[in-house]
């Protein structure tokens, strides 16, 4: 089996169908190693089928002949680049739309694409969420019952003044929460559970991009995140509950979150 150091590119190689035979087994298995590359690659995978989609009924079409002409040099110069432009416009849009489906966020206040710090802040919500959610025994570092001493914890770890929100109202108890690697930073990790055995976390670092707020899914069947940074915070609420519930949660512990900042 070949051995190598993968990365992103060959991702996106995976799904272009460009990755040689021979290292499949391998990168198999280091995305099996790297749950926010799989949540990425799971991602990748969802945006491809969403621009599919949204392209269903063109794709097989016959390139219109003025379009043809362009291709092939055959329009002046200056028409050329004034069509082009406005294909590029028609073509940022359709993105924008489909990326709602795919990964992307719709916020509170507007529809947009992602920045850096917001797309690498929920694929690791998803991917410490999907780690340890499914954990029974070693789902936590920190129990519940030692309440006190887990915030406390947490808080110097991270840098900042961390309380654990009361999720009861909506149906959910805190289990405990754990210490995870961000990046060149540290985040914490806070379990829940309802009734049902239905688990859901939050993830909160310290981030010092602007404000933002949204939604992200890496694939349309997996766990959703519904994050924001703001006031030093970025966080992500991330379960497969449906997304209007999932919202509502977040809303409460986004606000018990600044709360706590404040006091």
């Amino acid at each position: 089996m070949i051995r190598r150091d993968f990365s992103e590119r060959d991702i996106h190689m995976a799904l272009d169908g460009e990755l040689p035979g021979d290292e499949r087994a391998a990168y198999d298995a280091w995305l099996d190693a790297n749950p926010e590359m799989k949540a990425r690659s799971a991602r990748f995978t969802a945006d491809r089928t969403a621009l599919r989609a949204a392209f269903a009924g063109v794709l097989d079409e016959t390139v219109p002949v003025r379009l043809r002409k362009v291709v092939f040099g055959e329009t002046p110069v200056k028409a050329a680049a004034s069509r082009s432009r406005w294909w590029l416009a028609a073509a940022a849009a359709v993105l924008v739309v489909a990326g709602g489906v795919g990964g992307y966020f719709a916020g509170a206040d507007g529809i947009g694409q992602e920045s850096p710090a917001e797309d690498r802040l929920a694929e690791q919500a998803i991917a410490a969420h999907v780690v340890f959610a499914t954990e029974k025994r070693h789902a936590v570092e920190v129990p519940a019952s030692d309440k006190d001493h887990l915030q406390t914890w947490l808080s110097n770890r991270v840098g900042l003044k961390l309380v654990a929100p009361d999720l009861t109202a909506n149906g959910f108890q805190l289990i405990g929460g754990r210490l995870l690697p961000a990046g060149e930073s540290k985040a914490a990790m806070l379990l829940y559970e309802d009734d049902k055995g239905e688990r859901i976390s939050l993830f909160v670092t310290a981030e010092s991009a602007e404000n933002a707020k949204g939604t992200y899914a890496s694939a349309q069947d997996g766990p959703q995140a519904v994050y924001w940074l703001d006031k030093g915070y970025g966080c992500a609420v991330v379960g497969t509950l449906p997304r209007e519930q999932l919202a509502a949660v977040a809303k409460s512990a986004y606000g018990q979150l600044l709360a706590g900042l404040a006091s």
